[in-house]
């Protein structure tokens, strides 16, 4: 019997759905929404009934009968930290989504809404891989400062989701493969994969690892402790230089690796040095976590956004072919993502994770 599925990825100025017929997408649309539109709204949560009535007004224009779905499924949002996996929306876990308990985001409607429409409907709902995710081993949280553990927030549904599709390819159980999978967006993560855990990975948001296009990553910390407390700066502006305006977006003024190879190729030296440096730090990352599983590697998967550029894959292939083959996944299939994720416990692959 196949599922049907319906799948909800909020952002903060768009709400993405998609339905699916087992993994089969039936449509998908991308629901925006007007700063106007958002603005009237307190809260997070205080959207849910507007972005609710989108959903069920698009799905009534297609003559799509609800009742026809198996589940419905949202994107998890910023709950405690969790071992990866596909998790039943329980009252608990609706109570910290509506809380937001390490934050508010837009991606904590995902799991609100699913659970709203699955019980209108009897059908159950889920959530898959956060980006709170926290599988590090005991000795990855350690800083330098006891104050400030290092901390897992990265790419994990898409990290877990071309794991486990290129377990699948190859016959292998995710849980038994050694592998570094590179994700390059926005942000750029680089996680280990031992034995189905993430054990170690670069925090993608404000702190670690390789710049990206918009975010700075490591950076020296004596400098920016001087940055703080020079006067120059409010907190929210020397952030903003770390997440959002750093990395690309402060070098060259964008955020787009077709611009920057544009550059490049116009004869731009200082755009080809800050592409050279890119690829240089998250080659240095690959390497790390080459480290962490003790040289013995069995792929390295390079996915996100940036890996449909084949300068960038080819230049990432020679400088860390050494430590295992290469595979590229490009691109970010979040919504297929999230109805595989339910799909592997409707069909018993795996059980449902209790929040």
């Amino acid at each position: 019997m196949s599922v049907k599925s319906l799948i909800i990825n909020p952002g903060s100025t768009s709400t993405k759905i998609g339905v699916f017929e087992d993994e089969t997408l039936l449509f998908e649309e991308t629901l925006r929404h007007s700063t106007e539109e958002i603005s009237q709204y307190a809260s997070i949560v205080d959207q849910k009934d507007f972005r609710k009535k989108i959903i069920t007004d698009l799905l009534a224009s297609k003559n799509f009968d609800v009742k026809s779905l198996n589940v419905v499924v949202g994107r998890g949002g910023m709950l405690k930290p969790i071992p990866g996996g596909t998790y039943a929306v329980t009252d608990d876990l609706l109570e910290d989504l509506k809380k937001g308990v390490q934050g508010q985001h837009a991606s904590n409607l995902g799991g609100i809404l699913a659970r709203e429409i699955g019980d209108e409907i009897g059908v159950p709902s889920f959530i898959v891989d956060p980006v709170v995710v926290d599988e590090l081993a005991p000795v990855a949280r350690f800083s330098g400062v006891p104050e400030l553990p290092r901390i897992s927030v990265f790419h994990a549904l898409n990290q877990k989701a071309v794991a486990k599709r290129y377990a699948k390819e190859t016959g292998k159980p995710y849980n038994t493969l050694r592998l570094i999978v590179v994700h390059m967006g926005g942000g750029v993560s680089v996680g280990a994969h031992l034995n189905g855990q993430i054990v170690d990975v670069f925090n993608a948001l404000d702190g670690d690892g390789a710049f990206s296009p918009e975010r700075a990553g490591g950076v020296p910390s004596g400098a920016l402790i001087k940055m703080c407390f020079s006067g120059k700066y409010s907190e929210k502006e020397v952030y903003s230089k770390i997440v959002g305006k750093g990395g690309f977006n402060a070098y060259l003024g964008t955020n787009d690796m077709r611009e920057v190879n544009k550059l490049v190729e116009a004869g731009d030296k200082n755009a080809e040095a800050v592409r050279e440096a890119f690829l240089y730090q998250v080659a240095k990352d690959i390497g790390s976590m080459a480290c962490v599983l003790e040289g013995k590697v069995d792929q390295i998967i390079l996915t996100g956004g940036i890996a449909y550029n084949s300068l960038v894959t080819d230049t990432l292939k020679r400088m860390t072919g050494f430590i295992a083959p290469v595979t590229v996944y490009p691109g970010e299939d979040e919504l297929l993502a999230l109805a595989q994720g339910a799909l592997r416990v409707l069909n018993g692959e795996e059980k449902a994770m209790v929040y």
